[in-house]
């Protein structure tokens, strides 16, 4: 967390504008090089570390009482997916969890497909696939597999015209999903695939970020 404006004291109770609750933060950290402390007090400029166990997200804003936000903040598509395996079945709520957690954090985005139970998982790196599976074991124990998937790219949809926007729901259902915040995404096979569905629906806005 950024310090924009006042100052920060151990202790305080600020406002996560998000979900409008009050919190106390006693806990945050500094960082310097490969050390971290417990932060007394902060001032404008200063970077803290919180704790998240999953109730903060990229672009979360506190304040002290104020229900300001700030805009602008893009998520973009990942350039790289994979379908995502569970070695227990059992386990596919803690899965879901986890990936929902992590792609809040930032650290990957997920897609549900709303055609079918797979899970596909989307980065900009190769090593952000490593960073989850391990997170994954040792923060919620699950233990997961990565397989290839036939996906080029996602881009996120909306459209002003409901009727039209149903028509296109309707006939691209397989090629569709809802990413970890329940925002629609069409996920395209190839980039030839994306230009043609965007040449077939004019009216649907195809974007590729897209805003917290």
């Amino acid at each position: 967390m950024r310090v924009v404006s006042g100052k920060y004291e151990k202790g305080m109770k600020l406002r996560q504008v998000r979900t409008a609750k009050d919190v106390v933060i006693s806990d945050a950290l500094t960082f310097m090089a490969g050390d971290r402390s417990h932060v007394e007090e902060a001032y404008p400029g200063d970077i803290l570390g919180l704790h998240n166990h999953g109730t903060i997200q990229i672009g979360d804003t506190f304040t002290q009482g104020e229900m300001m936000k700030f805009t602008g903040i893009p998520n973009f598509a990942p350039e790289l997916f994979r379908r995502i395996r569970l070695k227990d079945p059992l386990k596919q709520k803690q899965l879901l969890k986890g990936l929902v957690q992590l792609s809040e954090e930032g650290a990957v985005q997920v897609f549900r497909p709303i055609s079918n139970n797979d899970l596909i998982v989307g980065a900009v790196g190769v090593l952000q696939f490593d960073v989850v599976v391990s997170r994954l074991k040792s923060e919620y124990n699950v233990e997961a597999v990565y397989e290839s998937v036939n996906v080029a790219t996602a881009r996120w949809v909306e459209c002003a015209d409901a009727k039209k926007f149903e028509e296109f729901k309707r006939k691209n259902e397989s090629q569709l999903a809802l990413d970890g915040g329940d925002n629609l995404a069409y996920i395209a096979t190839s980039m030839v695939n994306l230009r043609l569905a965007q040449e077939r629906y004019p009216d649907v806005q195809f974007h590729q970020t897209r805003e917290h």
